[in-house]
């Protein structure tokens, strides 16, 4: 159906329901029903990639990728602060946006690809941000960074620095038990984390 700007019509919203923040790759919705507690606990950021759906204005359909100032563009109505939102909180106000423009005032948000950056720093090959796409645990993010400097690294001192809630929480991580090819407890990487490899203490 086409979009008749100033019909009247009811309101009605689809919301989704996404898989688990941590599934690989893509997140989906469900297409009716209250949104789960994991919809309501991500929050869309710099590097998301989007799908937005018109099912009663297809000619609306995009896929949007989130810019560096958190904004998409969306037709008709110009720029849009997505990061900071929730999906169902971004459908919402593009269904603001709209009101005057869509007969069928429905519209759907999902993330396809997420990307966020980590940095990693110190005896390494090649540090430097990294942007990550994909689950990945410190040893992995290290080795994107081109390995360890093992001239140089301790690799049982990595030092990981990360935000959570406007503090900074340091944690030591022995990584090289699993070098050793020993048992270890991986650690996810998180956005904005900075993984720190010291060098190892030398005497003169």
């Amino acid at each position: 159906m086409a979009a008749v700007p100033g019909a009247p019509s009811p309101v009605r919203s689809r919301t989704p329901v996404f898989a688990p923040p941590n599934s690989p790759a893509s997140v989906t919705n469900a297409m009716a029903g209250p949104a789960s507690n994991t919809s309501q606990s991500i929050i869309l950021r710099e590097g998301d990639a989007l799908k937005i759906v018109f099912p009663g204005a297809v000619n609306l359909n995009t896929d949007q990728f989130i810019r560096r100032d958190g904004k998409i563009t969306l037709q008709l109505v110009g720029e849009i602060t997505a990061a900071g939102m929730t999906p169902t909180q971004l459908q919402e106000e593009i269904l603001k946006r709209y009101a005057d423009q869509l007969l069928t005032k429905e519209v759907s948000v999902s993330v396809y690809s997420s990307t966020f950056p980590v940095f990693v720093t110190g005896a390494v090959i090649h540090p430097g941000k990294i942007l990550v796409d994909r689950p990945l645990n410190e040893l992995e993010e290290v080795m994107e960074a081109g390995g360890f400097d093992y001239s140089k690294a301790d690799t049982k001192r990595i030092l990981v620095i990360r935000n959570e809630n406007g503090v900074l929480k340091n944690i030591r991580i022995n990584l090289k038990t699993a070098l050793d090819g020993k048992a270890s407890q991986p650690i996810s990487v998180k956005h904005s984390d900075i993984i720190y490899v010291p060098e190892k203490f030398q005497w003169f």
